[in-house]
């Protein structure tokens, strides 16, 4: 279900939750081709400041994406702005849960502010804020023919 701008109110939220796999860790670094050894290589990522592979910030960041376009707002929204902050890693086999909550609403313009925050067992591991455009209800028939 997708939410139009009229029926947005602050306090609303939703969540997606993902189990990070070694899979997800190789098919994003090939996709973004980043490459990065802390991801992929064990051994040096053993040398990091995290003592072993991390997966890649940006993976994380994409569950809320998922969560905007298929939740809240959901299906047909559109983008327009996101903040991160990375507070901490997210490791091959963590459980990523992306919660994204209504904190603005301006009808007028069909914008919509979320606060967006990804946790690992109840700890934040990103933070940030996104503006969203909600779908557009289509218009309704004005006579008949």
């Amino acid at each position: 279900m997708a939410y139009h701008i009229d029926e947005l109110h602050p306090g609303m939220s939703a969540s997606t939750s993902k189990t990070v796999t070694e899979a997800d860790i190789i098919l994003f670094a090939g996709i973004s081709t980043d490459v990065n050894p802390a991801h992929l290589d064990e051994e040096y990522s053993k040398t990091t400041m995290f003592g072993g592979r991390i997966a890649h910030g940006m993976l994380s960041a994409g569950f809320i994406s998922a969560t905007l376009a298929n939740k809240l707002p959901g299906p047909g929204t559109i983008y327009l702005s996101q903040t991160l902050k990375f507070k901490a890693p997210v490791r091959p086999g963590d459980t990523v849960t992306a919660t994204v909550t209504v904190r603005e609403v301006n009808v007028a313009k069909n914008r919509v502010v979320l606060d967006t925050v990804c946790t690992v067992a109840g700890k934040v591991v990103i933070e940030g804020e996104c503006q969203m455009m909600p779908p557009v209800r289509a218009p309704k028939p004005t006579g008949t023919a």
